[in-house]
């Protein structure tokens, strides 16, 4: 991140106080990261945003009140802007993964990830190139999509909707590459191609399917058979 390049304002949502002010001070000494809120439940996470503007909310799970789930789904719905919601679980709750991506979440990282993984997410998740976590990527979608199947056993596979058609070959191509977990500069150099070019064929697929995110298009692949889970 240059100089010039806007600061990430961070909202850090936890019932857990000693663990959201370890991870504020980690993140407030990121260069061009600033923990600009903290909130202690969903309910609270809602009440101060409408007062707080951030760009990246970094949300727990299981919370008091309105827990993390219900909070994304009615920050990403309900919000003209809503800000970035990156997803902090454990490999535990898989089901909180899938309904996590359902309500909106842009992310998935494990508390466990090293500091510099957490920056490096926040980054990307404001950047609209949200990168998730490897560990959980592709298992949280295979289980989704399974689920999917087995609740239309007997019904023939879903086809690819009519704006898909207008995806051209690369981009096709693009987004299975996105599917299997991998990032611009991989996809990059898998095709060899440059990574604007990659980005602007990102672009057109979220654009061209309709998809908020990269979260989005991993569901679309395996939910439409583009990759196999």
């Amino acid at each position: 991140m240059s100089d010039q390049d806007p600061e990430i304002r961070v909202m850090l949502v936890d019932d857990q106080p000693l663990l959201r002010e370890g991870i504020a001070t980690i993140l407030d000494a990121q260069a061009g990261i600033h923990v600009a809120a903290q909130a202690s439940s969903g309910d609270e996470a809602i009440r101060t945003l409408g007062r707080t503007a951030v760009d990246v909310v970094c949300m727990d799970v299981q919370m008091p009140g309105i827990d993390g789930l219900e909070a994304t789904r009615r920050i990403t719905a309900e919000m003209a802007r809503p800000p970035r919601i990156l997803v902090l679980t454990t490999f535990g709750r898989e089901d909180y993964l899938i309904e996590a991506l359902r309500a909106g979440a842009s992310g998935f990282l494990l508390k466990t990830a090293r500091p510099e993984q957490l920056a490096d997410a926040i980054r990307s998740v404001a950047a609209g190139d949200a990168l998730l976590s490897p560990e959980v990527t592709r298992s949280v979608i295979r289980r989704a999509v399974a689920a999917e199947r087995d609740g239309h056993a007997g019904q023939p596979p879903r086809s690819l909707p009519p704006q898909a058609e207008h995806l051209t070959d690369r981009e096709l191509e693009v987004l299975r590459l996105v599917a299997a977990g991998l990032s611009n500069d991989e996809i990059a150099a898998d095709l060899v191609i440059g990574r604007a070019t990659v980005k602007t064929h990102v672009s057109n697929v979220l654009m061209k399917l309709h998809l908020r995110d990269r979260v989005q298009v991993v569901a679309f692949a395996y939910r439409h058979g583009l990759v196999q889970p």
